[in-house]
């Protein structure tokens, strides 16, 4: 018998013959406790087709949140259901390595076009980090006899009815974007639902599609490249990566603004201590220089932020959309 045995043999006649069997366990046989977070590899949900902006912002920030954890960080794309159906599925997950990509239409839009959805955005899930923002730029295909935002609403108004625009889905960040447009401008063009950005990209680029708002990052080499024309960006004040392109706010229509957005979600069983460490560990990571440096290749821009900072931005967000969504008549597919 090797001494290992022996040892378990004696602990074992102890237990018996001393009273250390009724409920008392021996240190060196009990189970290891407080085990680290995370303990293995970490599955990170986009709720989206690939392709698109929030594919782009996944990916990047993943490589880094790697680095920060200690563990890998693997982007899994589950699109359908306008994001609902990966939603549904982290609220349920129990495994505690499984997180979701936060977004504009999940978390602001969905609450107010569906009747029910199968998930609480609030209740549901823990709010970690605010990633980062989206500068939605609006698009027309090159053939289109416009150059600027002032002449597409022009030729809008002139041809009522005759002009189309492409989008993810509806409730998507870029139908969203195209109706407020249109609310502000009070110009009618058809709204024409795909099923993700990749095959929306496909027609607009073929000329099937006359016009389209979509995240930055998921065009702007085919801007570069001549292959669509970007007439306004969404933001505040005009992106490094287009300074020639004016913001639709400067173009007649003052104090407009819109941004996509993502940020990082847990379900709501994670611990308080593994949020407080994801969190920070989510902020470093989209502020790392290589992160930032390619999400500003592709006119994103990193944000970070603390739990509460980032749920109070998604209850301000959830203001702002209800009322366009009501205005706007948006329902799901």
């Amino acid at each position: 018998m090797n001494p290992h045995d022996m040892s378990l043999n004696r602990r074992a006649w102890l237990a018996r013959n001393a009273g250390l069997g009724a409920g008392l366990v021996l240190p060196s046989l009990a189970p290891a406790q407080g085990t680290a977070w995370p303990s293995k590899a970490i599955r990170f949900v986009v709720p989206f087709a690939p392709g698109g902006s929030s594919e782009i912002v996944a990916r990047t920030t993943a490589v880094e949140l790697g680095k920060a954890l200690g563990q890998s960080v693997f982007v899994d794309n589950k699109p359908g259901g306008a994001g609902n159906v990966a939603m549904q599925e982290v609220a349920r997950a129990d495994d505690q390595h499984t997180l979701i990509l936060g977004h504009i239409g999940t978390l602001a839009v969905n609450p107010y076009i569906f009747d029910k959805l199968p998930y609480d955005p609030v209740k549901d899930f823990k709010p970690i980090s605010l990633l980062a923002k989206v500068p939605s730029l609006y698009l027309v295909r090159p053939d289109l006899p416009v150059n600027n935002l002032r002449e597409f609403i022009a030729y809008a108004k002139k041809n009522p009815g005759r002009l189309n625009y492409g989008s993810a889905g509806n409730g998507s960040a870029g139908h969203l974007a195209m109706e407020y447009l249109k609310m502000a401008s009070e110009t009618f063009i058809l709204h024409v639902p795909y099923r993700g950005t990749s095959p929306q990209l496909t027609d607009l680029l073929a000329g099937r599609l006359d016009a389209a708002s979509v995240g930055a990052p998921a065009v702007m080499s085919f801007i570069k490249a001549g292959k669509l024309r970007c007439i306004a960006t969404g933001t505040t004040t005009r992106i490094a990566q287009l300074p020639d392109v004016p913001t639709v706010a400067e173009q007649g229509y003052p104090g407009f603004e819109m941004t996509q957005w993502y940020g990082l979600l847990a379900p709501s069983s994670l611990p308080a201590a593994a949020i407080d460490k994801l969190a920070a560990a989510a902020t470093s990571a989209v502020r790392q220089p290589a992160a930032t440096e390619k999400l500003s290749a592709d006119a994103a821009i990193a944000v970070g932020g603390t739990p509460a900072e980032f749920a109070r931005f998604i209850a301000a967000e959830q203001t702002r959309w209800k009322a366009v969504v009501a205005r706007a008549k948006i329902k799901p597919d």
